[in-house]
């Protein structure tokens, strides 16, 4: 008889633990669901059904984003909305990626601070456009490869830095 009770207890434990990853998973699902609809209302496209790509560079990085090129309203908002980025990470302001993400994203204090470092382009690509980050300055690239490093990682773009949502 102990030997079944020992695997009870183990089938207990086995099951508890997958209990609260379920319930860790669905904390995880419902945060990247917050931020998708957060990110919605700032960038003005549904996320769902847009590509991310953040990607680290020698002199700083890029952010794309594109979704279908045939629909023209959706990959006007990406350009706006990429515009407007560029002009406000380049004054220092980094409220719309605190907004999407609910905190302070690594990088954007050192960002701002060295804003007179950085430059950022904005480029159209086919379906949308980049954000190409671009200095010279070491403390400035170490920061945008934070906040590109963290975007990846809150985006679930992963190491290829490109993801469907």
């Amino acid at each position: 008889m102990e030997p079944v009770f020992e695997l009870t207890i183990q089938r207990v434990g086995a099951l508890l633990l997958g209990l609260l990853a379920t319930r860790s998973l669905r904390a995880q699902d419902s945060a990247f669901h917050a931020m998708q609809q957060r990110g919605k209302v700032a960038m003005g496209v549904d996320q769902y059904s847009s590509f991310h790509r953040f990607e680290p560079a020698a002199d700083g990085g890029r952010i794309v984003l594109v979704r279908d090129s045939t629909d023209a309203a959706g990959v006007r908002a990406i350009r706006d909305h990429l515009k407007g980025i560029a002009q406000a990470f380049s004054a220092g302001d980094f409220q719309t990626p605190g907004f999407v993400h609910d905190q302070t994203v690594p990088g954007t204090r050192v960002m701002t601070a060295k804003k007179a470092t950085i430059r950022y382009v904005f480029h159209p690509l086919p379906g949308g456009g980049e954000v190409r980050i671009v200095t010279r300055d070491a403390a400035a690239v170490s920061a945008v490869h934070d906040f590109l490093q963290f975007q990846r990682h809150e985006h679930r773009t992963g190491e290829g830095g490109q993801h469907r949502h």
